[in-house]
């Protein structure tokens, strides 16, 4: 029995997610996938840099398995922010934001924060169409997670660290963390920050200005 193949998902996925990519950069909007592990501090992380910088105009995907207490949440706030459920799946897909977007108000809008569902290997194989792509892992998580799953660390241009107020509490080891970090990504930048004192946001704020341009 012969088998024919057409293309591969990731080769459909990678083809829709450049035209997001050339969608978004007709808007002047860059996308950011922001992926992380579940309770790392997403939601709180995209509230906190719409707090500190409220003049980058902002709209948000929320990507989670079900519910959408995050999208209740941001919208509280006044962020335009759009629901995607996956029922079950361990990641987002390019062909979800390309239904979304048509169903949001981007006008005006710089920034789109894509909060990828909460995991630490799936989301980092999948393009979305962004231009960042922002790894946040938190304190309490422990230090060894970029020794334990490198290859999305590998993939950040950023990695923000989040949770620092917990730092002595839980004993987190920077250097351990940090020497983790390098061992697969030399150059990007690691920015520590809390979304609960704002510890650090304002570094990572600059470096997205930087970037939006």
């Amino acid at each position: 029995m012969k088998i024919e193949v057409g293309k591969s998902v990731m080769e459909v996925n990678n083809e829709i997610a450049q035209a997001v990519r050339d969608d978004l950069t007709q808007h002047g909007i860059i996308g950011l996938n922001l992926m992380a592990s579940p309770g790392a501090g997403k939601t709180s992380f995209i509230e906190a840099t719409h707090r500190a910088a409220p003049d980058i105009p902002l709209v948000v995907i929320e990507g989670d398995v079900a519910t959408d207490i995050d999208t209740v949440r941001l919208r509280g706030q006044g962020v335009e922010t759009f629901q995607i459920n996956t029922a079950g799946g361990c990641h987002l897909l390019a062909k979800m934001i390309a239904d979304a977007l048509p169903q949001m108000n981007l006008t005006g809008a710089r920034l789109l924060i894509i909060e990828n569902v909460g995991n630490l290997i799936c989301p980092g194989a999948y393009d979305l169409g962004e231009g960042i792509k922002l790894v946040l892992p938190s304190v309490a998580e422990g230090h060894d997670k970029p020794h334990k799953y490198p290859s999305l660390f590998q993939k950040a241009d950023a990695i923000v660290l989040n949770k620092m107020d917990l730092t002595d509490a839980v004993g987190f080891d920077m250097d351990y963390f940090v020497g983790g970090v390098r061992n697969v990504n030399p150059d990007s930048p690691i920015i520590p920050i809390s979304c609960k004192t704002m510890e650090g946001v304002d570094v990572w704020i600059k470096w997205l200005r930087d970037r939006l341009g």
